[in-house]
């Protein structure tokens, strides 16, 4: 499963959950795969939000709870574990370098996009339901995203 959360001034402005359309042989490629995902729909809302004069500030940050993933998206060489993934998945390097994006390290229990691929727990759910419908009220200065 992919999902992800954007939020801009730390409201939320597009989720998604939805199957993956390839089978991922380890956490780390299925990590990957839903942060190239949720790197697309970020890339579409940048160019809308400068389109109509917005200013973004860069780099955008990404968030995954998967180090590997993030070793991933930062290096481009390949071991015998990885060389199988999709090149198709690789642009991600290319936003990184071009300082479009920046992968940080959340941890699960605040990774708000858990709800949205994996079953949590009534009180972990319940944590990240009242953090995505009430913390639209606070304003912050940027665009984030959690995906997982």
């Amino acid at each position: 499963m992919t999902g992800f959360i954007i939020y801009l001034l730390d409201a939320p402005i597009c989720w998604r959950s939805k199957g993956q359309i390839s089978v991922a042989l380890s956490s780390t490629e299925a990590e990957y795969i839903a942060i190239s995902e949720a790197v697309k729909e970020v890339k579409f809302i940048y160019y809308l939000l400068t389109d109509i004069h917005v200013k973004v500030k860069l780099p955008i940050v990404v968030k995954t709870d998967n180090v590997g993933a993030i070793f991933m998206s930062e290096n481009a060489s390949t071991g015998v574990r990885t060389r199988h993934v999709d090149t198709r998945y690789h642009f991600v390097r290319e936003f990184i370098e071009d300082g479009f994006i920046k992968i940080e390290f959340v941890r699960s229990i605040e990774n708000n996009s858990d709800m949205f691929t994996k079953n949590v727990s009534q009180e972990n759910y319940q944590k990240h339901m009242k953090y995505f419908l009430t913390n639209s009220e606070n304003e912050n200065s940027g665009e984030n995203e959690d995906s997982g």
